[in-house]
């Protein structure tokens, strides 16, 4: 079942979301398959495709202006979406890759194209999450290399965390659930990395007033320290960042506030333009990634 992990030739693993991002697997905007597709993943308005494919663009040379081999999936199947927010339907070990189970129903078909594209690139698959369990890779969270902290709400269910752990229990890592608020309900999307995005060891960008108590408290006793979103720019997913190195991060186009607290912070800031790629489709830069490698 489980890969080597200390080959010479290694192209995946990695358990942390700050470390040297190294490939990347990203999926490009898919068309839709009719015209409510949009209205049914809580989109504001129809994508603009033209407009999605250029900002989409941009963001991949981010990336590889960074230095990351990115692996670009070409379109899936008409109607879906959302795929293009490949951070979702599986996670990434040091001794392969774990297929999750969305909790959205629109979003479960995505974890096969996850697994075909492994399968394409060499990736081992180390197992996979099953019904009744759900759990969304937004809701995952390395908090170091052998702690994992998952979010417990509308997309990520207790039996899928109880799978997960037993999916982790032989790489010595631990699994720790928290519950995540109501919010606005099960209609929107509140991850457990809609308010923390971790950019460097023992620092994340975070929205406090939808953080758990106790996530809060455990990152505290463990030394971490925390960057701000004010209000006005959670909506605006500031604090939704893609770390490819320490304090090297890549956000979208805005929120200058957040901006200019990570750069107090010591963070380079890299953004592309994302109004119809993120903001309205509600998916920022982790969400648009797939880490497959980071370099301890």
């Amino acid at each position: 079942m489980a890969a080597e992990t200390d080959t010479t030739d290694r192209t995946y693993g990695g358990h942390s979301l700050w470390e040297p991002l190294k490939r990347v697997m990203v999926r490009q905007p898919g068309a839709p398959g009719s015209d409510t597709d949009w209205s049914d993943l809580a989109y504001f308005h129809p994508p603009d495709q033209e407009r999605s494919n250029a900002e989409h663009a941009a963001f991949v040379e981010l990336l590889i202006e960074c230095g990351v081999d990115v692996v670009i999936a070409p379109p899936d199947e008409p109607g879906y979406l959302d795929a293009v927010f490949c951070y979702d339907p599986s996670l990434m070990t040091d001794h392969g890759a774990i297929l999750l189970r969305p909790g959205k129903q629109q979003r479960v078909d995505e974890v096969a194209f996850h697994a075909k594209t492994y399968a394409e690139i060499g990736v081992p698959v180390l197992g996979a999450i099953e019904a009744p369990g759900t759990v969304e890779g937004g809701d995952t969270l390395w908090i170091d290399d052998t702690t994992l902290a998952i979010g417990r709400g509308y997309r990520t269910n207790r039996e899928g965390i109880r799978q997960m752990q037993a999916l982790l229990d032989p790489l010595g890592v631990q699994v720790i659930a928290y519950d995540l608020a109501h919010y606005h309900g099960p209609g929107e999307c509140l991850h457990l990395m809609s308010f923390i995005s971790p950019v460097d060891d023992k620092l994340a960008v975070v929205y406090p007033p939808l953080m758990p108590v106790q996530l809060v408290e455990d990152l505290q006793e463990r030394g971490w320290q925390f960057v701000e979103v004010p209000d006005e720019e959670f909506e605006p997913m500031a604090c939704n960042v893609l770390a490819v190195g320490p304090r090297d991060v890549i956000a979208m186009d805005g929120n200058p506030i957040t901006r200019a607290r990570m750069e107090t912070a010591g963070c380079t800031v890299r953004v592309y333009p994302g109004q119809e790629i993120s903001f309205n489709r509600a998916g920022g830069p982790t969400c648009l990634s797939r880490p497959l490698w980071r370099e301890a």
